[in-house]
């Protein structure tokens, strides 16, 4: 489909803790909207704290879609992300809403705009990882491994095949999707009737954000993040390999409730893992020339973050008051 004729779409991206939801709900306060989140923390239900989620009065300004649809327990891909946010997309627009997506999971943005054409490159701890079971175990157990989680990539590999065996699995360990189903993506048209138009609020002072992850780190602390972090631990079918329990903050709550780790080291540690998601995130931004580009330390962010949606929904007729 011509990019002309596609129904323009806006997307607020940034790192965390530059004021994403802030500058939502004040776009969707003046315009009949719904939020799609864009962030493989806020699916997880019973991880409200740690993840900053929108509390039930930010939600209530607003419908939200995308957030508690998944226990801890469950995976959620970029795939799952991407035939969810379509459907939603298309209910919004079919209610003659506005959908704005809002979040910081690039590899989600991604799949979205780009399909999931890429598979990722090598990981080297991954790899170490799989050798090391491969060293225990044998490549023919791996395979076997491989057979329940893609049976279609496994059936077309001998169960020697050690680098394609390990790749196969490597890749679905970094994406949480086979690779048969990625290389079948592939191979279809991935167009869609949107064109999605990001807009990136990011720091002009990374100092000024950094200060702010460290406040909002303490304020989680202060709201009872760790009691949070507890009480999923009681329920007794996590564990810290689960890609819930490895988001942000949780991994190193995890360890402190497990007493490898004192409470002065854990908030360190939380701080500096916020900080180094917001150095990878800011990385994806920057790889995208065609943003739409905010400074999140400027006084007026917010109105200019709206100014900048009602642009963008307003070249397809879908901004009104």
């Amino acid at each position: 489909m011509n990019a002309l004729h596609r129904t323009a779409i806006a997307c607020l991206l940034g790192p965390t803790a530059s004021g994403k939801t802030a500058a939502a709900l004040a776009f969707a306060a003046r315009h009949p909207s719904e939020i799609v989140s864009v962030d493989s923390a806020l699916v997880y239900r019973g991880m409200d704290i740690g993840t900053a989620k929108p509390t039930l009065d930010e939600r209530a300004l607003a419908p939200h879609h995308l957030i508690d649809i998944r226990d801890p327990t469950e995976a959620y891909s970029a795939a799952d992300f991407r035939a969810d946010a379509l459907r939603v997309i298309e209910e919004i627009l079919a209610r003659g809403h506005v959908p704005l997506l809002v979040g910081g999971t690039m590899l989600y943005y991604k799949a979205l705009t780009q399909g999931l054409n890429d598979l990722p490159s090598a990981d080297p701890h991954v790899r170490a990882s799989l050798e090391a079971e491969a060293a225990r175990d044998g490549w023919p157990a791996l395979h076997a491994r491989l057979a329940s989680v893609d049976p279609a990539t496994a059936a077309r590999l001998a169960p020697n095949d050690a680098q394609r065996i390990q790749r196969a699995l490597e890749v679905i360990t970094l994406t949480g999707t086979p690779m048969s189903t990625l290389l079948a993506q592939a191979e279809r048209d991935d167009d869609t009737p949107y064109r999605f138009v990001p807009i990136a609020l990011e720091p002009s002072d990374r100092a000024v954000l950094h200060a702010r992850i460290a406040e909002r780190f303490d304020a989680m602390l202060a709201a009872g993040f760790i009691d949070e972090v507890r009480h999923l631990r009681a329920r007794g079918d996590l564990n810290p390999g689960l890609p819930s329990m490895r988001c942000v903050g949780y991994r190193q709550a995890w360890e402190y409730l497990d007493g490898s780790i004192d409470y002065a080291t854990m908030r360190d540690k939380g701080i500096f893992a916020t900080r180094q998601l917001c150095k990878r995130q800011l990385t994806w931004l920057r790889s995208m020339p065609e943003r739409i580009v905010i400074d999140c330390c400027a006084p007026g962010a917010t109105e200019e973050a709206v100014r900048a949606i009602e642009s963008i929904v307003g070249e397809s007729g879908g901004a009104s008051a």
